[in-house]
């Protein structure tokens, strides 16, 4: 008897834990979706990505890499300065008689051949101040615009990566407009279906409908329960995605501020802009490999630099009784190399035409992502009026069908076909609108001039 009471209870208190894990699915979407709602315009969406994005702080060191590469370039015009102090020591006879003509302390006894043969220990104390002065090095003046070409166009890029980032942003704005007008019909297809089942099941108590054909109204209904469940799941997707774009953590569900609707057309240009900040960048890489070749070209020429120092010696530290200084001038020719320079020119002019290459390859690829963007676009805005008018008379037709649903007229199965026909072009007509503004925005990315 005991045993059986103690698995009576064990049992019930498995079922109690099994109730209470599906009730708390049943309420997890509600929890989730009841999160605090942010109200966000888009204009405050761009502005937050363009100060805050990643991908544009990311870019924006790059630039500060290149401009880092060519500001060491100034080296070919500015001298290089180097100080330093010495402390040695010797008994080398070479070396002593050297320190102590250095700090100009020889005498008469230091010419004895035993002094000269056998120094004893000489200290010295050395500063020095040495400079090289840069005159006339042709590789590197060409080398220094290289070094600027490539700097402009980490520049430029980092300002295409703007325009995109902005493209980006606004699609990413409409999705989360969309995916809240999805959420807005399925509701109030929800409250229809709702109510035509309420209607369904009086009847059917009347004896005016089968039982089949109320079941066919909850099959619909949990349909639209579902449908609107994943309406809600792609609002916190697109929340989320736009709050990755801005870097910021946000704690609750964006909701647009800005309604959907069709964005204003404007004169189209029918080719790609040679001043489009991505095209000026490439052109900029063709600058910086054709200056790279010219100054592999000047390897052929001598150098010349200057160079000198300053000296100060004695034998206690940091004194200097003694110093001296020396300048001169070089000039120095490499006549032969092994055919290293030839080399290395012939794989620079070789970069050089493989870039003015895929300069005018991505030209054209260009130009004809535009048609084909044209083409797209035209047709995005053939389909709005289309299926606005398909909306409309479905919405007609939907009427229609439910009041003759409601006088005995219709069948269950025509006013459900009705329902989804009209549900169906809501949502087809919000999604033609993005379609239209999101073509008119790549036409606008496409054809933007720096």
């Amino acid at each position: 008897m005991a045993l059986n009471l103690n698995l009576s209870l064990s049992k019930m208190i498995r079922k109690m834990k099994i109730y209470k894990i599906l009730g708390l699915l049943l309420l997890l979407p509600s929890m989730i979706f009841s999160q605090q709602i942010i109200p966000i315009s888009k204009m405050e969406v761009l502005e937050k990505v363009k100060n805050q994005n990643h991908d544009l702080k990311i870019g924006a060191q790059e630039v500060l890499v290149a401009q880092g590469d060519y500001q060491q370039t100034n080296g070919i015009f500015l001298p290089s300065l180097r100080a330093s102090h010495t402390a040695m020591a010797t008994t080398n006879p070479l070396m002593a008689f050297g320190f102590k003509l250095n700090q100009e302390i020889i005498t008469q006894a230091d010419f004895d051949p035993n002094a000269l043969n056998n120094p004893s220990q000489v200290r010295m104390f050395a500063t020095k101040l040495e400079f090289e002065q840069p005159i006339l090095n042709l590789d590197g003046v060409y080398h220094r615009k290289a070094a600027k070409a490539t700097w402009e166009a980490t520049q430029l890029q980092l300002n295409r990566s703007e325009d995109y980032l902005a493209f980006e942003t606004k699609n990413a704005y409409m999705q989360l407009q969309v995916a809240y007008k999805s959420e807005m019909v399925l509701e109030r297809t929800l409250e229809a279906v709702l109510e035509n089942l309420r209607w369904a099941e009086n009847s059917q108590k009347q004896g005016y409908l089968q039982y089949s054909d109320v079941l066919a109204v909850q099959v619909r209904v949990n349909e639209v329960r579902n449908q609107l469940q994943y309406a809600k799941s792609n609002i916190v997707n697109a929340s989320e995605y736009l709050a990755l774009l801005m870097n910021e953590n946000i704690e609750g569900i964006l909701q647009p501020m800005d309604s959907l609707s069709l964005q204003t057309e404007w004169e189209i240009r029918k080719e790609v802009s040679d001043n489009r900040a991505d095209i000026q960048a490439m052109e900029k890489v063709v600058e910086a490999y054709k200056q790279n070749h010219q100054a592999d070209k000047m390897l052929l020429l001598p150098r010349v630099n200057a160079f000198g120092n300053y000296e100060l010696y004695d034998d206690q530290l940091f004194h200097a009784n003694a110093n001296g200084y020396l300048i001169g001038a070089a000039l120095t020719w490499d006549v032969f190399d092994g055919s290293k320079r030839s080399g290395k020119s012939k794989k620079s002019k070789a970069e050089l035409e493989k870039a003015n290459l895929e300069l005018e390859q991505y030209k054209s690829e260009n130009q004809l992502e535009l048609n084909k963007a044209i083409r797209t676009y035209q047709d995005a805005k053939n389909n709005v009026s289309l299926t606005e008018l398909a909306m409309e008379q479905s919405k007609k037709a939907l009427k229609i069908r439910n009041n003759r649903f409601k006088e005995g007229l219709e069948k269950t199965s025509d006013l459900l076909l009705a329902e989804t026909q009209y549900q169906q072009k809501q949502l087809e007509y919000y999604y033609m609108v993005y379609q239209h503004n999101y073509a008119l925005n790549y036409l606008q990315l496409l054809t933007k001039a720096n």
